[in-house]
């Protein structure tokens, strides 16, 4: 738009000048040029000195300021893509990736071989969800640095939310075959093949990626995740053990260790991982629930109070917390609050069309109300 509007300006420029003498032109000329080169050096030693200002912004921490410092230097200077790339990356840092990929376009329209501004739009709009969008940009990336494996990564894994897998895994063995130490190809293939359900491979693929990178903490997880899938729950434990040392204060790690030390009936250990969480996340609501759920279990009442009204702070739609609070309460033998507390599920069971509740709720009010 920019390129059209300077074309018309040019023309009505010159429609004007050919009605000057060429003797005012050629005295006039000399000047203008130089009040033009003037005007360009200022503007460029403004730019830069916002750019200088802007980067002095984000080494302090400060995104939100550099935005609009990087913003007032586009308008100075619109032709220039690294300062709509610049902008794209702040936002994207601050999770804009709305913004970040409108700054990225613009990057790319005026640079559109540039492979890391391709790369960085095909990773906003996989933020997005765009994933049609996200991997053209991804390709385009590929195809102008071939060596750019964070996005056939990313080429990857849009292909893989469309439901081509067969593909994706193509695109991560190519990773491999030109770099066979590059982990996070055999870490995607291995994703890739337990969302298939191919458990062996994924474990062997995940397992390669382990033994590149033993202090990631993503591959830790997922190979934790495919030996549950397996039904080898000791070795998915170790595994997740050793991804919450590299990653102590990962709530919802904790959360999956907690979750399988339930299962596995070890609740005194599974108690202390869920209360870890929640110290971790405090607006977390599973943990909560969940050591409602092991007091109530253990008849032990009032710490089963205390778990379920802290989980309905923050989550006062979540019926079967009402229900098993009155269950809690009618351990305690406090009955009518019991039956407050099972009005209040009856209500939210009725609007979720849950007939199950429903069912229970009156079945436990009848008993509680004879």
């Amino acid at each position: 738009m920019q390129k059209q509007i300077s074309f018309g300006v040019s023309l009505f420029l010159l429609g004007s000048i050919a009605f000057i003498p060429s003797v005012a032109v050629g005295a006039q000329l000399p000047r203008l040029m130089a009040q033009v080169a003037q005007n360009t050096a200022e503007r460029d030693r403004d730019v830069n000195e916002l750019l200088r200002e802007g980067r002095e912004l984000v080494d302090a921490g400060d995104y939100a300021a550099a935005i609009q410092v990087y913003l007032t230097a586009a308008n100075l200077d619109g032709e220039n893509p690294r300062i709509f790339s610049g902008i794209g990356y702040l936002q994207a840092t601050q999770k804009n990736f709305e913004a970040a990929a409108n700054a990225y376009q613009q990057a790319v329209t005026l640079d559109p071989n540039n492979a890391d501004f391709q790369y960085a739009l095909g990773y906003s709009l996989a933020n997005l969800g765009d994933n049609e969008a996200a991997e053209m940009a991804y390709r385009t990336a590929t195809q102008l640095d071939p060596e750019n494996f964070n996005a056939h990564i990313g080429l990857g894994v849009v292909l893989l939310r469309q439901g081509e897998y067969e593909e994706a895994l193509g695109v991560y063995q190519q990773v491999t075959s030109q770099d066979p130490r590059y982990w996070q190809a055999y870490e995607s293939i291995g994703a890739a093949l337990l969302q298939q359900g191919r458990v062996d491979e994924a474990i062997a693929a995940l397992e390669q990626a382990v033994e590149l990178a033993p202090r990631e903490s993503s591959v830790q997880r997922i190979l934790g995740a495919a030996f549950l899938a397996q039904g080898d729950s000791d070795r998915a434990l170790a595994m997740f053990e050793q991804a919450v040392e590299l990653e102590p204060r990962n709530a919802q790690l904790q959360l999956v260790i907690a979750k399988l030390l339930h299962d596995r009936g070890e609740l005194d250990e599974a108690l202390n991982v869920y209360h870890r969480a929640a110290g971790l996340e405090p607006e977390l609501v599973e943990p909560h629930v969940a050591i409602g759920g092991i007091h109530l279990d253990r008849q032990e009442f009032l710490q089963a109070i205390v778990a379920y009204r802290r989980a309905l702070e923050m989550a006062p739609d979540n019926a079967e917390a009402y229900y098993n609070l009155a269950l809690a309460l009618q351990g305690r033998d406090r009955i009518s609050e019991a039956i407050d507390q099972l009005n209040i599920a009856r209500d939210l069971y009725e609007e979720q069309d849950n007939a199950e509740g429903l069912e229970k709720v009156e079945a436990l009010l009848e008993e509680l109300e004879d």
